[in-house]
């Protein structure tokens, strides 16, 4: 296990670690290093096409990277942070992430710990620590046994949920539930007029 500012000084030097979210462990790194980027697909034997999401420790740390319009501000104001994931169109600034395409998964976690992390690293591309395929670990002891070179190690910040985050598509009209998790589709329509 490492500590939170082992792992800040990891990823800023361009390694991957396994962090905790409020829902499942996951992969973590720069979203501006391309080794880092290519660590996490090798670590996860994540098909290429797929792309990584952005975690950040408050909205503002997207600032120029997506576009938050109206309905992502409501959304982010009644769910954030929490297990909410929005898929928003890319934004002026470009880190490596998206690959291809025009729009970026982005969450705020609800996780005390890891948005601290966040707060000293800036936005980390993520996924889930799981080999592709297979369950996400819930707690540091099933990350551990995912971890294996260049992973530069896990920090602990007790379980999570095991359910992983509801994603929603703001770049279709009107917005579509890709997955649900924690947030139930029904709670998402109060905010989005139904």
């Amino acid at each position: 296990m490492i500590t939170v500012e082992e792992a800040v000084a990891a990823i800023c030097s361009g390694g991957v670690v396994i962090v905790p979210t409020d829902t499942v462990y996951g992969l973590a790194c720069d979203p501006a290093n391309p080794a880092a980027i290519e660590a996490v697909y090798e670590l996860k034997d994540r098909p290429p096409h797929l792309e990584l999401n952005l975690l950040a420790a408050d909205v503002s740390q997207l600032d120029g990277l997506v576009e938050i319009g109206p309905t992502a501000r409501t959304l982010v104001d009644a769910f954030w942070p929490g297990a909410l994931a929005l898929i928003c169109p890319a934004g002026p600034r470009r880190l490596l992430i998206p690959r291809a395409g025009t729009s970026l998964m982005v969450r705020v976690p609800g996780h005390p710990l890891l948005r601290d992390l966040l707060r000293q690293s800036g936005p980390v591309a993520s996924t889930s620590a799981n080999r592709h395929g297979g369950p996400p670990p819930r707690t540091a002891e099933e990350a551990l046994l995912m971890a294996r070179p260049p992973c530069a190690g896990v920090v602990d910040g007790g379980p999570g949920s095991g359910m992983a985050s509801t994603i929603i598509d703001l770049t279709s009209t009107p917005p579509r539930v890709l997955r649900e998790g924690p947030v139930p589709a029904t709670a998402l329509r109060r905010h989005l007029g139904g």
